[in-house]
């Protein structure tokens, strides 16, 4: 039974398996696509998203911090330039894997393609607008506070406001 067994080893010694992620997070912070084994790709993940979250604010500590991950400096001044610019709206999930339908020939492991969210033109919505950060908590709520108080209940509501608009614009 593997109660409590969190990380997948990946068959390798602790030295070599940080070593295998730190130069896989490099090659995806370069490159913004690899193809990996799915298994791969999902420790990856937990590996790279909170770099790229200590990213975001620019300073000595989280550069230095983040460097000692990395080991590359390129891979550094990438992460803090381009793709802490584009990902600096996003809360989270900066990653995509993409299975891919055939194993490997070698030894038939699953296959995929692992990528970074805000460089793939493929995926983003044209035309539409930012959504209004919105939070799930219920901190800061009161009780007479509610979003129908806000808004008009009807449309019918809506149309004495928009005749008194246009009355004051003809004036």
């Amino acid at each position: 039974m593997r109660h409590g067994k969190k990380v997948n080893h990946l068959g390798r010694t602790s030295a070599h398996r940080h070593a295998l992620l730190s130069n896989m997070a490099s090659s995806l912070i370069l490159n913004k696509r690899i193809t990996t084994t799915v298994a791969k790709a999902k420790e990856l993940r937990k590996y790279v998203e909170p770099l790229i979250t200590k990213a975001k604010t620019d300073s000595t500590h989280s550069r230095r911090t983040v460097f000692s991950y990395l080991q590359n400096k390129e891979s550094v001044t990438t992460l803090f330039g381009e793709v802490a610019g584009r990902t600096a709206e996003r809360p989270g999930g900066y990653t995509r894997i993409i299975k891919l339908s055939d194993p490997r020939l070698g030894d038939a492991a699953d296959m995929c393609v692992m990528e970074l969210v805000d460089f793939n033109d493929l995926y983003k919505k044209d035309g539409s607008a930012k959504k209004a950060k919105t939070r799930r908590g219920r901190k800061g709520k009161k009780e007479g506070d509610a979003v129908t108080e806000t808004m008009p209940a009807t449309a019918s509501e809506e149309k004495p406001k928009k005749e008194a608009k246009k009355a004051k614009k003809k004036e």
